[in-house]
């Protein structure tokens, strides 16, 4: 029976490959297919990763791995057989050096493999955390600034002009009478301006916000994240927009719960202040005004007490 070496090299020769084309395919560097060819066993590393070079050497040529390994077991059958055992005197010289252990030798250079595949993990943990705050700088630059929605417009009731008054006739004047003025025509009835039939809107103005000071009393002490929490009893609008400049808004149905999470405050445009309480951080908000109100620009929790 051939050695293993010389089985390889005959299968890669009728496959017309060269030991680069093998090592290309492989990933194994030239020097151990070299030795491995020539049955230099003794500078290649532990009998597991040569029996991987086998496998994937007789994958690379097309051939099964059985026969290949098979050689290689009965060479490593045959060393061990012949080898002296520990203690005794050879004639060649004193007591023969013991080598070492296939099996502790794998064993090493796992260890070693998982050694290196942590410090790998950690070095890419750490790059990941110091390149994270760049990210996310260079995100919130990018982000579009949102634009306030226009407040719609109230709805302008239609006019209707008074009737004309109906005049008489004017009679010819008389002799030596001066002409009599002719009578002014009636004008119509100023009717209501477009003002006065518009329903009112109650919109709260930002400087006449009398809850303030209890939304800045009930948020007194609360610390990122933010937990902003939405319970819905009537119909209304809400928009939220958070820390990464991204805007959500929505028609809220009654009975309904939102919720919303940011390390920076919240900015908010509610369209009917009446119909919606708002958590933060687990403590209830006073209300922000009456049913149809709306709210634009809230800041929660406030900065200072001014709308952004």
């Amino acid at each position: 029976m051939a050695a293993v070496g010389a089985y390889l090299r005959e299968l890669r020769v009728k496959r017309g490959l060269s030991l680069e084309d093998l090592a290309r395919t492989t990933r194994i560097a030239p020097r151990y297919l070299e030795a491995l060819e020539s049955d230099s066993f003794s500078t290649l590393p532990a009998p597991v990763f040569i029996r991987g070079f086998i496998r994937a050497y007789c994958q690379t040529v097309g051939a099964s791995p059985e026969e290949a390994l098979a050689r290689y077991d009965g060479r490593e059958a045959r060393e061990e057989s012949a080898a002296p055992p520990a203690g005794r005197r050879t004639t060649a010289g004193p007591v023969a050096a013991t080598t070492m252990d296939g099996e502790p030798r794998a064993r090493s250079a796992i260890l070693v493999s998982f050694v290196l595949l942590v410090i790998l993990g950690v070095a890419l943990f750490a790059v990941a955390l110091v390149t994270q705050p760049a990210r996310e700088q260079r995100a919130e630059r990018a982000a579009p600034p949102v634009a306030e929605p226009a407040a719609p417009a109230p709805p302008v009731a239609a006019i209707t002009p008074a009737p004309d008054v109906p005049t008489r006739p004017i009679p010819a004047p008389a002799a030596n009478l001066p002409p009599a003025k002719a009578p002014e025509p009636a004008r119509a009835a100023p009717g209501p301006t477009p003002a006065a039939l518009a329903p009112p809107v109650p919109v709260a103005p930002a400087g006449s916000r009398a809850w303030l000071p209890q939304v800045q009393s009930a948020t007194t002490g609360i610390s990122t994240p933010y937990r902003l929490v939405a319970r819905v009893s009537e119909p209304t609008w809400i928009r939220v927009r958070t820390e990464d400049g991204r805007t959500t808004e929505e028609t809220v149905p009654a009975g309904a719960m939102r919720e919303w999470v940011s390390n920076r405050p919240f900015v908010i445009t509610i369209g009917n202040a009446g119909g919606v309480s708002f958590e933060l951080n687990g403590r209830s908000l006073p209300s922000f005004g009456a049913s149809g109100t709306v709210i634009s620009g809230l800041v929660l929790p406030p900065e200072g007490g001014r709308p952004r």
